[in-house]
């Protein structure tokens, strides 16, 4: 299992956001490349960066926003893979997010509205480089920084992913999502039986035991987790996670 510290960025700096919510933030650093060599001397393997401006934008053309050149700034510093989400709606975007040096790109408004973005994706630039977010509220797929709720299930959009070549999807249970409740376990597990997909799981990370539980869906699918609150309060400690799934 992967363990995903995460850098969501807003306006140039590392916050974290409750449920989503832009009015619920707590920034963290005004150095995000900083941050990001710290959780490299850690151990991470993997980095999860969020592009929250380019998420909640109204349009493409604010996908490049600083935060954009900031995560090139982090992959050029760091040397383990990243990857992006946050506004990546067309193929303008993933090629430009690639040529920054991110490894893998996860779209998600667009897989639900525009499907064939992520078809012609996955054939240009290969099933490996693609990941599709699906975030949920209730169970239902959201988009556009969350805002819009569709009524579309998150199974449902996974396995029409799966259909087109997606072998990956990150799964954030929104409810949960910065407020160290707990992972929603059920559905994570529910998701990755359901879509024959390897699943990231997001939101809620409060403990190691969260990631003990995760773990022990490895059979199911359930490949990694990202992790954003509890490491930046210091409620779990990066090299105890890597530990617990043997990364280091």
């Amino acid at each position: 299992m992967i363990i995903f510290p995460a850098i969501d960025l807003r306006q140039g700096r590392c916050v974290r956001l409750k449920q989503g919510r832009l009015e619920a933030e707590t920034r963290y650093s005004d150095d995000p490349v900083a941050v990001a060599r710290h959780w490299a001397a850690q151990g991470a393997e993997w980095l999860h960066v969020v592009n929250l401006d380019g998420a909640f934008a109204s349009s493409t053309g604010e996908f490049s926003s600083p935060n954009l050149r900031i995560a090139g700034q982090i992959a050029a510093a760091v040397d383990i893979p990243l990857q992006l989400g946050g506004g990546l709606r067309t193929l303008s975007n993933i090629k430009e997010a690639l040529k920054l040096g991110m490894t893998r790109v996860i779209l998600g408004t667009v897989a639900l509205r525009r499907p064939q973005v992520v078809a012609q994706a996955i054939e240009r630039f290969g099933p490996e480089r693609i990941v599709v977010g699906i975030d949920a509220r209730e169970g239902k797929v959201a988009v556009r920084g969350w805002r819009e709720v569709s009524q579309v299930s998150a199974l449902e959009l996974a396995r029409e992913m799966g259909a087109l070549g997606v072998r990956r999807v990150v799964y954030t249970d929104i409810a949960r999502d910065g407020m160290l409740t707990g992972v929603n376990v059920e559905a994570t597990r529910r998701l990755a039986e359901g879509a024959g997909l390897g699943v990231i799981a997001s939101g809620g990370v409060a403990s190691l035991e969260d990631i003990r539980v995760l773990r022990g869906l490895e059979p199911c699918g359930v490949e990694g987790v990202i992790i954003g609150q509890a490491l930046y309060t210091g409620a779990i400690a990066l090299p105890d996670a890597l530990a617990l799934v043997g990364q280091k």
